[in-house]
């Protein structure tokens, strides 16, 4: 009387297996593309963050002095190793600096200003380009140098 082919009644039974099989789903996270997403991007910021150094790269000496809390970005001007004269990042002549200067304060800029020299710069240049920006009325002038290490 009682068929068992595929289409008998028997199949019926093997069908509630496969449904309560499929009804144990997986609810743990595959975390192995989170991860190669954060590898990627911690590749990329090492390779970007050198890159976002601001101002013009300058081997300053070393000091003891504190360094200073600011609240502002003052204006910098730096003396780079060959000679140039580079006010922020703008590549400036020796007589456009303090022209440029009072155009910037008068703009309402922060007067504190600071001079980077190069290690391996003539000091004489330095001192030269502080001398105009005293001359011309500055009288917030500051030098750069890099903290001592080790004390």
């Amino acid at each position: 009387m009682g068929m068992s082919g595929p289409g008998g009644g028997g199949g019926g039974g093997s069908r509630r297996r496969r449904s309560r099989r499929r009804a144990a789903v997986m609810s743990e996270i595959n975390v192995t593309p989170f991860v190669d997403v954060m590898l990627v991007l911690l590749i990329i910021f090492m390779v970007a963050a050198p890159m976002l150094t601001v101002g013009v790269p300058i081997d300053l000496p070393e000091s003891q002095a504190e360094a200073l809390n600011q609240e502002k970005e003052p204006l910098t001007i730096s003396v780079n190793g060959q000679g140039e004269i580079f006010l922020q990042d703008t590549k400036v002549t020796a007589e456009e600096v303090v022209p440029r200067l009072i155009a910037i304060t008068n703009a309402g800029y922060e007067e504190r200003i600071y001079v980077r020299g190069d290690r391996s710069v003539n000091y004489g240049q330095v001192m030269q380009v502080m001398g105009a920006i005293s001359g011309a009325g500055f009288r917030r002038v500051a030098l750069v140098t890099e903290q001592a290490q080790g004390g």
